[in-house]
């Protein structure tokens, strides 16, 4: 690069002395190098002259040979092995190449009649079949059928994969079925006709694993299953191993917000039938996060939960239609066409959920709780959601709330259903720092909310009138947690309730009220400032 500046330069010098030579020419004076010079130069540009008008007629010719030849010259240096310029092109073109790769994931461009799996992620594995993909359950098996011309290549390949987003955990993973992903030739022993064909892809998960747990369904599921979906824009069929009616049931709604066709029973519906392509297993970024420099249009966790909204709208509003017609039969009034908001919803109160827990970690003193933040200011509402609580109600209640609080545990995932810049109290009791921010801490600001843990202290924990008050349970729970994840469950996710001191949790609900007078005004600002 130095040398070219170089170059560049001296060839801007010379023109100039050039010009200058003319210039001085042209008005009577004496160019540099004196007379000798001069007479030269006349000399030469009488010459030139005389050859350019000797040779006008061949002139266009002579410029296309010298331009061909320039032209055969460039191409002989680019393609010989040793020079110079050859190798710089080929840094270039690496370089571009190297640059294209490090953008695109494993597999994400995948030739025709080929399998491609990516095992690279701890989290799990994903294979893409492109071509003439065929389904037959009985075996347990996908099919990739290639044409004669690349049977010879393409045979023979089997790959096995369990379509679960936790590969890391054996225990777990020995639980999911095992599917077999071959490619066959045409006519060979594999499903000869495809009973139900279909013009999209097809994704192939599983919904077993830990489901029945809310973190898990949406953290190894849902989540999962949004990010391997967006991209064909609902334009995919899901193919479900394990298949529970209560999954489709919970979760229809937002299964129906990614894809346009109804889902199929791998296991149950022996039919076979065929895919232009097929994606196997689901990919996860983090805990309940999406990556967006890894999605579509760099889509965020925000755009995850604004596709909850469209998902539960609908819902919801007839359950508030059901609710005004219940309730005007019960007083024997006509039910108004347009929902009203009652008192309460009209007092101008922010709103604070209380997402309750039975059995371990439970607030023993939760009435007091209640009192605290009535006394504060928040319109109060307790939810204790089961296993068969409709996900709807809960969406309804946490996305009209202002403040959700709960302790730590699978049920703060209820967090992704409230609005940007909510706050989200979590009581994290003794043993459960890390996993109180990783799980649900640092997604909850990711999200957009005001994030505010409320770390108790060993005389608030249950804990403490079981052991000594120097004992490393109640003094230094790192220690404690070092000794592995059955003695952690065992001591302080199923051993421990929580006893709030509210003098100390009454500060945290000022900062919570404070922060939610203060979005008031500000809101109220924005909308009164002038254009």
């Amino acid at each position: 690069m130095v040398h070219h500046h170089r170059a560049i330069l001296l060839l801007h010098q010379q023109q100039r002395k050039g010009e200058a030579a003319a210039a001085a020419e042209e008005e009577g004076q004496q160019p540099l190098g004196g007379e000798q010079g001069g007479g030269k130069m006349k000399e030469l540009r009488r010459r030139f002259v005389d050859y350019a008008c000797h040779h006008r007629k061949h002139g266009h010719d002579a410029l296309l040979r010298m331009l061909a030849g320039f032209a055969l010259v460039s191409c002989l240096l680019l393609l010989l092995p040793g020079s110079p310029i050859s190798a710089a092109v080929d840094d270039l073109l690496q370089m571009g190449r190297t640059r294209l790769d490090d953008e695109l994931p494993p597999c994400a461009v995948v030739a025709n009649g080929t399998i491609c799996c990516d095992r690279t992620a701890l989290r799990t594995d994903v294979c893409v079949m492109r071509g003439d993909v065929r389904t037959e359950a009985a075996s347990n098996s996908l099919f990739l059928l290639v044409p004669p011309a690349n049977s010879t290549a393409a045979a023979g390949r089997d790959e096995r994969i369990r379509p679960y987003t936790r590969k890391w955990e054996t225990s777990i993973m020995s639980t999911i079925d095992e599917l077999r992903l071959r490619t066959v030739p045409e006519g060979a022993a594999a499903p000869a006709s495809c009973e139900v064909r279909h013009d999209v892809p097809a994704i192939v998960f599983s919904t077993g694993g830990y489901t029945g747990n809310v973190y898990h369904e949406f953290n190894d599921g849902i989540i999962p299953l949004y990010i391997t979906a967006r991209q064909y824009n609902k334009k995919v069929v899901f193919v479900m191993l394990e298949y529970h009616d209560w999954w489709m049931t919970k979760y229809g709604h937002i299964v129906e917000q990614l894809s346009d066709y109804p889902p199929i029973d791998f296991t149950n519906d022996r039919r076979t039938h065929c895919f232009p392509e097929a994606v196997v297993g689901l990919r996860i970024h983090d805990e309940l996060a999406i990556d967006a420099a890894r999605m579509p249009g760099n889509q965020t966790i925000q755009d995850f939960r604004r596709m909850l909204d469209d998902a539960y709208r609908g819902r919801i509003q007839t359950i508030i239609d059901e609710e005004e017609k219940a309730a005007a039969e019960a007083i024997g009034i006509p039910r108004h066409s347009s929902s009203k908001k009652n008192a309460l919803e009209e007092d101008g109160k922010p709103r604070l959920v209380i997402v309750s827990r039975n059995g371990s970690r439970a607030i023993e003193n939760e009435a007091e709780l209640v009192r605290a933040a009535v006394g504060t200011g928040f319109r109060v509402a307790v939810l204790r959601p089961r296993q068969d609580t409709e996900l709807a109600q809960m969406y309804r209640a946490l996305n009209a709330s202002d403040v959700m609080v709960g302790v730590h545990g699978a049920a703060m995932t209820h967090f992704l259903f409230m609005r940007p810049g909510s706050v989200f109290i979590q009581v994290v009791p003794l043993g459960t720092d890390w996993a109180a921010d990783t799980y649900y801490g640092e997604p909850a600001r990711r999200l957009g909310l005001r994030y505010m843990p409320y770390k108790i202290t060993p005389a608030e924990s249950s804990l403490y009138r079981q052991y000594a008050k120097d004992d490393p349970v109640l003094t230094d729970p790192d220690t404690v947690n070092a000794k592995g994840w059955q003695v952690t469950k065992k001591v302080y996710l199923d051993g421990q309730n929580v006893r709030l001191d509210m003098a100390r949790f009454r500060r945290r609900l000022r900062d919570a009220y404070d922060q939610w007078a203060q979005r008031r005004r500000q809101h109220a600002g924005s909308e009164t400032k002038p254009w």
